[in-house]
């Protein structure tokens, strides 16, 4: 009972973790640029550290993507790799947002999957592995994950391919359609 315990312990943990790293970073980054304006020019001025930190990201994302930074990140990747509880954390971070914003997104085919066909239950997902031939898996399934709503976490199931149906719309409506609980009237992409 109490390996049990600690495993979901553990598993509670490596669930958080990574957003209150995050949140606690963004938070620490907003006071250092809130303290830094407040020293140079004597006042405050509410919001500008996420001004400033909203330019930098975007600043640092443009870098990001010329050809000068490549070696850049490839060294620090590479640092980040032979540092174990760090790459634990980095690596599943960094595969998530390339798979939701990155050049190679993975939540681009959005789909109805019949979760249970007696009753008719159907979920709606996004398609991240057509091909499971390397964990071992046979050819006619296939992976699709299934965000939670009001949350960024989500549930990956494998399904026969022959229960996922082909959704005909932009991936960033059914996103928006899941995480809003299906909450949302409207199906514009601009909205």
């Amino acid at each position: 009972m109490w390996n049990k315990l600690t495993g979901y312990f553990l598993q509670g943990l490596f669930y958080i973790a990574p957003i209150f790293v995050t949140t606690f970073i963004i938070y620490k980054i907003v006071i250092f640029i809130d303290n830094i304006f407040l020293d140079f020019f004597h006042f405050s001025f509410p919001g500008i550290g996420i001004i400033i930190m909203l330019v930098g990201l975007t600043f640092l994302g443009f870098l990001a993507n010329s050809f000068l930074a490549q070696p850049i990140i490839s060294f620090f990747n590479n640092i980040i790799s032979h540092m174990p509880v760090i790459r634990d954390l980095y690596n599943p971070l960094k595969e998530f947002f390339a798979a939701i914003v990155g050049k190679e997104r993975k939540f681009n085919r959005p789909v109805l999957v019949k979760i249970n066909i007696q009753s008719d239950i159907n979920k709606i997902g996004f398609i991240t592995q057509s091909d499971l031939t390397e964990l071992g898996i046979e050819k006619k399934y296939v992976s699709v994950y299934f965000p939670h709503s009001y949350a960024f976490s989500g549930e990956l199931y494998i399904v026969p391919s022959e229960n996922v149906i082909p959704l005909d719309i932009p991936s960033s409506i059914a996103m928006k359609f899941i995480l809003s609980g299906g909450a949302i009237k409207t199906f514009n992409e601009n909205d």
